[in-house]
Parts: structure tokens; C-alpha cells; sequence
């Protein structure tokens, strides 16, 4: 078996390595009301700044300081970012620092992911480099940065509003060829109430990348019963409650029609229609 190496072998704090005050890091970590890693997905600029320097009253850093940002992906943590602090603003219960990135590490940022048991009380907390060094092993270097999870073939795709969001917003490549080519029959379900809604991707909606990246604009795609729930309960309900999934997948050479026969299909096997769904024929 061979040996781990330690974050520390890598990176070379300890050996004074840019190091003017203290190091700290703090693990992020699902808290009850948000997911770091979703949130990374969207921006990882939140994660990077916000995740890394909001505090109420606590004040762990000083000018100076350098600060290292994980994030919880599966078992493992990601490296956000090393910056070091360079004003404390004296805010409460808000960002408290301004802080700037050191930037021969920045190749590092989203690749790096490592080992580490956080001891009770860490997530989500500052906590002294030096008391860890010893117990961050690196588990691997990944060959680029991550955005989110590998497109995992067209029989398993289930999306949240987010996922989906994130999945335009960034194009992510493996999603993009995977959806811009295809036709399809998909479904969307209001996980709230469990009411359900299928529709068809054809040529004239331009595949299933168009047609779900309308979804991502504005929540109802045009669709009447969807647009009036986004009128009625607002955008904020589509993005909490709604998950997307493929029913069926053809390629571009399929009829528009055959598309539009199966979506009627599964329009009466699922009962999507009436006062159990939002499709109206």
C-alpha cells in the first residue's frame, strides 16, 4: 500500500511559506438551511468568500492571516481556496473580512480533494492549521476543477431545480452534448404535492437543452397550468419543489411525431392531467 501524503507535504505552510499570522481552516458542511457543495456548483465564489468569512460575533481571523476553505463533497473534502485576510471590517453577523487569493495555489482550487475526520465541533468552524496538519491527507488531485456531477447516462438522470440550474448556468460540457442532440419525453414532478407534468423535446423546440433551459429561465417553460403555479406561488416554489427526469430519449433522426405519440402515452399512464397534474391535455 502506499503512503498517504499530507496536505502539509503539498502546500509547505508550515515551513513559513507565505505565512505573515496564523492559518486556519474551516470546513463547510449541509448546516440545515443550505448545502456549500450545491451552492459551489452555482458559484464558487460563494463558497470561497461568503462560507469562508460570515460570523456573528466571533472574530478568528486577523490581518494577515491566512485562511484555507473545504467543502464536504461525498467522504471527502474539496479545496475552495487559500487566501489570506486583509482588513477586518468589524461587521456582525455578516462577511467580516476582505481578503485576497494567493495565487500560485489557485491551480489548486476545486482539484484537490482530501481526508480528513473533523473532530465535534469543527464544521462549519475555524480551526488552527497547525492542530490538523498531521491528520489532512490528500486523496487525489482531480485533472479539473469540479462542476458539479458527470452526466450519468440518459437512464438515470434526475435533476432538482438547482442541479438543473447550475447544469445550464455553467455549461457544463458532458450535460450539454448529452442533452443539445436529443429528443425526448421528460417528466417533472412537484415534489411538494406530487402532481406531475410530462412533456416532449423535439426539433422544434430544439432538443431537450432548450426545452429544459426555458425551465431554468423562468420555472413554467410556457406551459399554461406551470405558469400559472409560478404566478400564483411564485418562481421560489418551482425552484424548491420541482425535479426533472427523462422518461424516454431518441436521437435526431427520430420523427417529431413518434416523440409526441409516446408523451401522450405516458400522459395517460401517469395520470398527469386533471386535478392529479399540471398537463391540460
Amino acid at each position: 500500500m502506499s503512503e498517504k501524503i499530507l496536505f502539509e507535504d503539498v502546500f509547505r505552510f508550515s515551513s513559513g511559506n507565505n505565512c505573515t499570522g496564523r492559518i486556519k481552516a474551516r470546513f463547510n458542511k449541509e448546516n440545515g438551511i443550505a448545502d456549500p457543495i450545491e451552492e459551489y456548483k452555482k458559484n464558487p465564489d460563494i463558497v470561497a468568500t461568503r462560507w469562508l468569512f460570515w460570523s456573528k460575533k466571533q472574530r478568528p481571523f486577523f490581518e494577515g492571516d491566512i485562511a484555507i476553505g473545504f467543502v464536504r463533497l461525498n467522504n471527502l473534502w474539496l479545496l475552495t481556496t487559500i487566501k489570506r485576510v486583509t482588513k477586518d471590517l468589524g461587521i456582525k453577523n455578516g462577511i467580516n473580512y476582505e481578503a485576497e487569493v494567493l495565487e500560485e495555489y489557485r491551480p489548486y482550487f476545486g482539484r484537490v480533494l482530501v481526508e480528513y475526520q473533523t473532530k465535534k465541533g469543527e464544521q462549519n468552524k475555524c480551526v488552527k492549521y497547525d492542530t490538523i496538519k498531521d491528520r489532512l491527507f490528500i486523496n487525489q488531485i482531480l485533472p479539473a476543477i469540479y462542476d458539479g456531477d458527470d452526466f450519468p447516462g440518459y437512464d438515470k438522470v434526475k435533476l432538482s431545480y438547482a442541479q438543473l440550474e447550475t447544469i445550464i448556468n455553467r455549461n457544463k460540457k458532458d450535460w450539454v452534448a448529452a442533452l443539445s442532440n436529443q429528443k425526448g419525453v421528460y417528466l417533472i414532478t412537484d415534489t411538494l404535492t406530487g402532481k406531475l407534468y410530462v412533456g416532449s423535446a423535439t426539433s422544434k423546440e430544439g432538443m431537450l437543452l432548450k426545452r429544459w433551459k426555458d425551465y431554468a429561465d423562468n420555472g413554467h417553460g410556457h406551459n399554461v397550468e406551470l405558469e400559472k403555479l409560478v404566478k400564483e406561488k411564485g418562481f421560489d416554489y418551482v425552484k424548491e419543489h420541482f425535479q426533472y427526469s427523462l422518461l424516454e430519449n431518441y436521437n435526431s433522426r427520430v420523427d417529431d411525431d413518434i416523440i409526441r405519440a409516446r408523451e401522450q402515452w405516458w400522459k395517460r399512464v401517469l395520470c398527469s392531467g386533471g386535478e392529479l397534474g399540471y398537463n391540460r391535455n
